[in-house]
């Protein structure tokens, strides 16, 4: 029995071979696996993506997270004597100034200069802070024709998971096809498995779409030390949700309908919304909400979601939302059934 005063990190292991490890996304994009899941029963059913149809009925309301992955690695040189350094863009703190990763770390000290690109598309950075945490605070430069993100766009390659070692041969295939507000340093990957026919297929059903916002930063990757998980500390993301979104959700709720959550990332932020505000309401704000089990949930009736990493807070989060035996029962048979696992992976449907 899980004591749910005492909840260890080592609670949530499960063995995963690392052939498992999905290393490329499967074509076309909802020809992945799903694994539907009884919320009430635990009782388990062998699908694929493509027959979520099936499951959805007029008056559900699907919510999909609209963010937009930046191609926040980039690869460039000492300004003078033209060593090699790598940044990642963690988050933008004005108009030109970022905060971001880079290595070899000690090359980047304070008032150093570096280049990106070439001459069609070029930045350069200077180093203006170092932080405690090792991060840095750098101001770009580029030519004033020229847009910033349209720049990295042609020199920036996808910030993948550190689990994924196969080079990504179409950028597009890391973004949902629905992704819209750039901000994301990792993809919400529960939505990958759709395609643009499958959603309008989906309205034509008379099912509901609605969006959010939620920025997922590269904390989402960052691994529970703590061995008690009440000692974790959450990274904070920003999110939003508009007038549209917020009716959409209420007007759900209202009339009896299924508010289905496309993703974790879904799930935190309209959790996090009701809990400051006690409703769905119109909001842009951060959130570090930390779901485990004994979790009392407001909004989602349904979840999709892919196979997280082992000691995660994102499988704490789907154990929370479909009880902890449950949760480490479909696991261990994803696992049996050999299922692809984490972000270019298969899925699990919990109804």
């Amino acid at each position: 029995m899980l004591d749910l005063n005492n909840l260890k990190t080592s609670d949530f292991y499960y063995d995963l071979p690392e052939e498992l490890i999905a290393q490329t996304p499967i074509e076309p994009r909802n020809f992945s696996r799903m694994l539907v899941v009884d919320k009430q029963t635990g009782d388990l059913k062998h699908e694929h993506f493509y027959d979520l149809t099936k499951h959805l009925k007029k008056g559900d309301l699907l919510v999909l997270n609209d963010s937009r992955v930046l191609p926040a690695r980039i690869y460039g040189k000492r300004e003078d004597t033209g060593s090699f350094i790598e940044f990642l863009l963690l988050a933008q703190k004005s108009h030109d100034t970022w905060e971001i990763l880079c290595r070899p770390g000690k090359k980047a000290k304070v008032g150093r200069r570096f280049v990106f690109g070439d001459d069609n598309y070029k930045l350069s950075a200077e180093v203006i802070e170092v932080k405690e945490d090792g991060n840095r605070i750098v101001k770009f430069e580029w030519d004033n024709s020229d847009n910033f993100f349209s720049i990295l766009d042609h020199i920036g390659q996808m910030p993948l998971p550190p689990y994924i070692k196969e080079k990504l041969a179409d950028k597009e295939r890391y973004q949902t096809v629905y992704s819209h507000e750039i901000g994301s340093s990792a993809a919400p990957t529960a939505g990958l498995h759709f395609t643009t026919q499958m959603l309008e297929e989906i309205k034509q059903q008379g099912v509901d779409i609605a969006y959010v916002t939620l920025h997922v930063g590269l904390g989402t990757f960052r691994p529970v030390k703590a061995n008690k998980i009440t000692e974790h500390t959450m990274h904070s993301e920003f999110y939003s949700v508009s007038k549209e979104t917020a009716d959409k959700i209420n007007n759900t709720k209202k009339a009896g309908g299924r508010v289905i959550t496309v993703g974790t990332t879904c799930v935190r932020t309209l959790e996090s919304v009701y809990q400051k505000h006690g409703a769905i309401v119109p909001c842009g704000e951060s959130t570090n909400i930390f779901i485990y089990p004994g979790y009392k949930f407001n909004v989602p009736d349904a979840l999709i979601t892919n196979f997280h990493l082992p000691e995660s807070t994102l499988i704490m989060l789907v154990s929370a939302f479909l009880g902890y035996d449950y949760t480490m029962n479909a696991y261990k048979t994803a696992v049996e059934e050999k299922y692809r696992f984490f972000s270019f992976g298969d899925c699990m449907f919990i109804e």
